[in-house]
């Protein structure tokens, strides 16, 4: 393919955020074969494996878990890679597609960090839980402490056979998370003697399981930094400081990352702070770009607000709420999409449920099974993903049917209770 084609720097913003990113046309073979080789790194020889989710809340339980064996890795070598991307004017992006979220190159003094700490870190993402633990199970020693942080498996089954290896082989595994577990699901994984802590999801984000489960005595710049992610990651949206947790997370790699908040909490330093400013221009174009695409429909009592394209699906939700929505779809270039609820729409992880994902009742993530080969993104790509807005919004209403089903049971079960209480 012409490099041309995929380069974003002439073509105008109408356009290229109606395509996904630069990682979704490299062939998943030569990405899995580049993420079997940092992960075969990472975790050979390590003392203890964190499998995280790549966001701020899964990587700042890595930071947490470094820290408990003091493990960090020194952050002075990452600060100037970032003072080097803002001379240099770099404005790539850690593409959705790319589960690994590393995108240094051969010129980054911080290109090898993934093997330097004795805590090996496998980023993941909530569809690749099975082949990090595959990867544990085939590099790693048979004595080690393994940890999987902020990461929900949609059913047992899919973890099962490398999770039940690993019990076998570990000296110990613990899981901290946050979301909703099938409790046939979780009884299966503490059944292995996994340390599964989960906490309500609602009240707490997967670092605060993580900062109370840990046995350590982490000072108040690890308490602070619990608070800020579970800020942005239970959208409080109270401080603003998780604002620039979140956005750092997702550009920069999980090995920067953890080693930034592990050394600075949730007080980023200040190159950091102009790199996340530098980057939010874009942001903020591609915000505005999303939000100006938006249709809303009315589906049972609920006003559901759907778009399309490449941009920070928190920030547009938020807009798209601001504007009266109960709820938001924001489907993105490459297939999935994200839903937002509200205080008057709490069935997101439902309608997920339905379309091949899951997630809280107010944010929840999937990807429709309609995809058979490029012709299929193709039309996805040039009509804003309207078969995708299509089986999404089928969910809603279904929803909507169990919903208003329940209500109205409810309702007769009361009117029978009066009735029985006026014959009594």
């Amino acid at each position: 393919m012409d490099d041309e084609l995929i380069d974003e720097g002439d073509i105008p913003r109408s356009r290229y955020t109606r395509l996904p990113g630069k990682g979704f046309f490299y062939p998943d073979s030569l990405d899995e074969e580049r993420a079997e080789r940092r992960a075969k790194e990472a975790i050979e020889g390590s003392e203890a494996v964190v499998i995280a989710d790549g966001d701020a809340d899964g990587l700042a339980c890595a930071a947490m878990v470094r820290e408990t064996y003091d493990a960090a890795l020194d952050a002075a070598d990452f600060e100037a890679a970032i003072a080097a991307r803002l001379d240099d004017g770099e404005d790539e992006e850690r593409d959705e597609s790319d589960a690994e979220g590393d995108e240094s190159d051969a010129d980054d003094p911080t290109e090898d960090a993934h093997a330097e700490s004795p805590v090996g870190l496998v980023a993941a993402g909530p569809y690749s839980i099975d082949a990090s633990l595959e990867r544990v199970l085939a590099y790693a020693a048979d004595d080690v402490d393994l940890f999987v942080c902020d990461l929900c498996p949609d059913d047992y089954e899919w973890i099962a056979e490398p999770l039940e290896a690993l019990a076998e082989s570990t000296a110990s595994i613990r899981w901290f998370d946050h979301h909703q577990w099938d409790e046939s699901t979780a009884a299966a994984v503490r059944d292995l003697g996994v340390d599964l802590v989960v906490g309500e999801s609602d009240e707490e984000c997967t670092a605060d399981v993580a900062l109370r489960s840990l046995d350590h005595e982490f000072d108040e710049r690890w308490a602070e930094l619990a608070v800020v992610t579970r800020d942005h990651d239970l959208w409080i949206k109270e401080d603003p400081r998780s604002d620039d947790l979140a956005d750092y997370s997702y550009w920069a790699g999980s090995e920067e990352y953890a080693t930034i908040v592990g050394a600075y909490g949730a007080d980023l330093p200040e190159t950091v702070r102009e790199y996340v400013a530098d980057r939010r221009v874009e942001k903020e174009a591609r915000i505005d770009a999303a939000v100006d695409r938006a249709v809303t429909h009315e589906v049972g009592e609920w006003t559901v607000a759907v778009t399309y394209g490449r941009c920070s699906q928190n920030e547009v939700a938020e807009t798209l709420r601001g504007e009266g929505a109960d709820a938001a779809v924001i489907v993105k270039p490459a297939g999935s999409a994200s839903i937002r609820g509200s205080e008057g729409f709490r069935h997101a992880h439902e309608v997920a449920g339905r379309v091949n994902g899951g997630g809280h009742p107010q944010a929840a993530g999937c990807k429709p099974d309609i995809y058979d080969d490029m012709l299929d993104y193709a039309h996805h790509w040039t009509t804003e993903g309207q078969a995708c807005k299509r089986v999404i919004l089928a969910a809603f209403e279904a929803v909507a049917d169990e919903v208003a089903a329940a209500e109205e049971g409810s309702d007769e079960d009361g009117e029978a209770g009066d009735e029985m209480d006026d014959d009594g």
